[in-house]
């Protein structure tokens, strides 16, 4: 029988792992194609033959999603396997739609095909949309499983824009390997707080082979996800955060619903920011979508060095780009911290926009006035950089969770905002952890 002719229309990260644990070996299925989109620059380059296994001796090609009617008839498509996150539930079935009409199936697939089984016990943290909070809430549960006593690895969801074969399998113990695996900023916005706070945190591109890696030094795994994908691991406790900011996206975006209806424990986070009418909405959702999970109610406190520095001061925010581009948030902790403590103005970073940084503005015109930080090459760190020495401001107030100045060389004063998940009542995320792991035994050491 002639092989299933396959794209899988992907943004780097669910796309080769969907083909990882499904399509690569199954000779069922031949795929010819990967569609790149969400992130800059990663189309043009392909799939390597030392990942794509025997089946695929030249590689399989990357390209831009947008050819993506062109290649169906070009390629003779039977399948098209949607393969990304944090979409709407009209996009997904409008990209359903345009597939169908040139006579293809459209497939996504679930977690039975694709999560992977560990040795270790698994607490994965997912999220509803991007920006809900994941980061600080795996840093959280970081912290109390070390606390129960247990020697813990973190492994991110996957972010391979640069050398996918040299990418397969990536640990980061200190920050020099940060420059030993060339992170773009968007990577080191992930593992560098993990690193500071002593834990190793793993990435790359082939994860069985990193769980394996990580399983060698780990008592328990947590998986610190990316936008509302699922975990590719199967959790022992999945702990899926949410945003009241957005109420109603949780069952709104694919795959938020599917993190909502799998979920052992919800975190509502920004409860103290947020509209209270929209937190209970969220919480009405939650409940009545998947009434035996836990909720743990938490806020995401914001800390600077220095606020009286702030204060009547012209101010550049700057923001983690992915929370406020494909995230839809107008602004994240820089904008908010600038406004919290006096800031006499917080300048339009539009005007000093330069290279990639307008195109940016001009794809994402609910930005208010912050700048995101974003950095997926090379270019994209000088343009960053050129656009914060060029403005017309006495001082950077940075919301992403890196020191920028270790990325590059900024011309004015900056100051750091950093911000912690802090519980409110009970439970706490301590309480559940507790309660599904216990103390460690120091007999399991010997």
């Amino acid at each position: 029988m002639s092989r299933i002719r396959t794209i899988i229309m992907g943004a780097a990260g669910r796309d080769f792992h969907n083909f990882n644990t499904f399509y690569r070996g199954n000779d069922k299925y031949e795929v010819v194609a990967f569609t790149a989109t969400q992130i800059p620059g990663i189309e043009d380059r392909r799939y390597p033959a030392v990942l794509a296994g025997e089946l695929y001796p030249e590689g399989i090609p990357i390209l831009a999603e947008e050819d993506l009617p062109e290649l169906i008839e070009k390629l003779e498509v039977d399948e098209v396997c949607f393969a990304y996150s944090d979409v709407p539930y009209d996009y997904v079935m409008s990209k359903s739609a345009m597939v169908n009409a040139l006579g293809a199936d459209f497939r996504l697939l679930g977690t039975r095909e694709t999560q992977i089984e560990s040795t270790k016990p698994v607490v994965a943290v997912c999220a509803t949309r991007t920006g809900c909070g994941k980061s600080q809430t795996s840093r959280r549960v970081v912290a109390d499983l070390q606390e129960l006593g247990f020697n813990v690895v973190a492994i991110r969801h996957p972010m391979p824009y640069g050398d996918l074969a040299k990418q397969a399998v990536q640990r980061f113990g200190e920050l020099a390997d940060l420059e030993k695996h060339e992170c773009t900023i968007e990577e080191r916005e992930e593992y560098e707080p993990h690193i500071e706070n002593g834990v190793v945190i793993y990435s790359g591109v082939d994860y069985e082979a990193i769980l394996r890696e990580a399983e060698k030094e780990a008592d328990i795994i947590v998986w610190d996800g990316g936008n509302n994908d699922m975990p590719f691991y199967k959790p022992d406790v999945l702990i899926v955060v949410t945003d009241p900011h957005r109420a109603g996206d949780e069952l709104a975006y694919y795959p938020a619903e599917v993190n909502v209806r799998a979920a052992d424990v919800f975190v509502i986070n920004k409860v103290d920011t947020a509209d209270p009418l929209m937190v209970e909405l969220v919480r009405r959702n939650l409940l009545e979508t998947n009434p035996e999970a836990i909720i743990v109610d938490a806020a995401s406190p914001i800390f600077v060095e220095d606020p009286f520095a702030i204060r009547g001061k012209r101010v550049l925010a700057i923001d983690e780009g992915p929370t406020i581009t494909h995230g839809d948030l107008p602004y994240d902790f820089g904008y908010v911290a600038a406004q919290r403590f006096g800031a006499g103005e917080i300048v339009d970073p539009r005007p000093f926009a330069v290279g990639d940084l307008k195109d940016t503005f001009e794809k994402f015109p609910h930005l208010a006035n912050c700048l995101p930080s974003m950095g997926y090459g090379e270019k994209m760190v000088r343009d960053l950089e050129a656009t914060i020495n060029a403005s017309d401001v006495d001082l950077v107030v940075s919301g992403t969770p890196i020191d920028l100045n270790r990325v590059m060389k900024v011309n004015k004063p900056l100051i750091r905002v950093t911000y912690e998940l802090q519980e409110i009542g009970f439970p706490t995320l301590f309480d559940v952890l507790e309660e599904e792991f216990g103390w460690k035994d120091e007999e399991d050491e010997e």
